[in-house]
């Protein structure tokens, strides 16, 4: 059984969209896309440095069109997604890309809701200093409690030993020089907010208002939802849930039991991949996983499409 996930913020380096541009049609879409959310994304994603895609008004649309645009070139249509793939996840606003493919949102309005969710977690990230680091290695039972006694929150339950703390700039200092027991590391990431925390609750009330203008349907293709690795078919509840989990932890943890459960074979990670691939060759021994990285990885990709799902997948014209 074959799952198709896509990546969260973080996952975007400079110049990450310049090779699919190359491939037909997808200079394109992202130019239809550009005019539509008022974001020149063919300029961020190939000649944009870090500094300015890290921007989160910026970095979330470029994620969800790079995960579109890839999956988009590995399935022809939804009857193709439905037939090959068993479920679809993303990680924290890779959630929209997945909605988009599960048949929930149109590409278009999953685009449209992300770049009013990136201004309105942006704007509430600018009332105060915060962002984000990620804890390498380290029990769940210690790093949790030291958290707390700092004032930060787990923003991100990733598994595989890996939790995400956020908070003020001054908390997350404090960590790095007072870092849990069993601790290897504490990497600051390419965020520029405490996402998934108390900060963001302003930007919950602008993405609800805004997703009270969507047009949505039940996915053809099993969700499984960050809040709790439920697997979520119904587009009112998972439009929902999208809402909501702007403010509060994902649970990438509880979504691998979940692929587990569904009796997960392989794992496809959507442009810019890599991350979350990583994660599940720790979490998930003997899951096959595959990160498209750029379109040289696509041949791969079929042929585990192929091997996993039972059918061939002709590239997207």
């Amino acid at each position: 059984m074959l799952v198709l996930v896509a990546p969260g913020q973080g996952a975007q380096t400079p110049g990450f969209l310049t090779p699919w541009l190359d491939l037909p049609g997808v200079e394109d879409r992202l130019r239809r896309w550009s005019a539509a959310i008022d974001l020149d994304l063919v300029h961020y994603g190939t000649k944009a440095d870090a500094d300015e895609i890290r921007d989160t008004a910026v970095a979330q649309p470029l994620l969800v069109a790079s995960a579109l645009l890839s999956a988009g070139q590995l399935f022809e249509d939804s009857e193709d997604f439905t037939r090959l793939v068993g479920a679809t996840a993303g990680h924290s606003v890779g959630e929209l890309a997945a909605a988009a493919l599960s048949g929930v949102l149109t590409e278009e309005a999953a685009m449209e809701l992300v770049r009013k969710r990136g201004l309105a977690m942006a704007e509430a990230a600018a009332v105060t200093p915060t962002g984000m680091s990620a804890l390498l290695g380290g029990e769940a039972e210690v790093v949790l409690p030291h958290l707390e006694r700092l004032g930060l929150t787990p923003a991100n339950v990733n598994g595989a030993g890996q939790i995400v703390a956020a908070g003020t700039l001054e908390q997350l200092a404090a960590l790095a020089e007072d870092k849990p027991e069993g601790t290897r590391r504490v990497v600051p990431l390419k965020v520029a907010g405490a996402f998934h925390t108390v900060h963001m609750a302003p930007a919950v009330s602008a993405l609800r208002a805004a997703a009270g203008e969507l047009t949505v349907r039940d996915a053809h293709t099993r969700f499984v939802s960050n809040r709790d690795g439920a697997v979520v078919t119904s587009g009112t509840e998972l439009v929902e849930r999208l809402v909501g989990q702007v403010a509060n932890p994902v649970r990438w943890d509880k979504c691998m039991e979940t692929f587990q459960e569904l009796g997960v074979t392989a794992i496809i990670e959507a442009a810019p991949g890599g991350t979350l691939t990583g994660i599940a060759k720790r979490a998930l021994p003997g899951v096959k996983t595959l990160a498209l990285k750029t379109p040289d990885d696509l041949a791969a990709a079929r042929e585990l499409i192929a091997e996993h799902a039972g059918a061939p997948v002709s590239p997207a014209e």
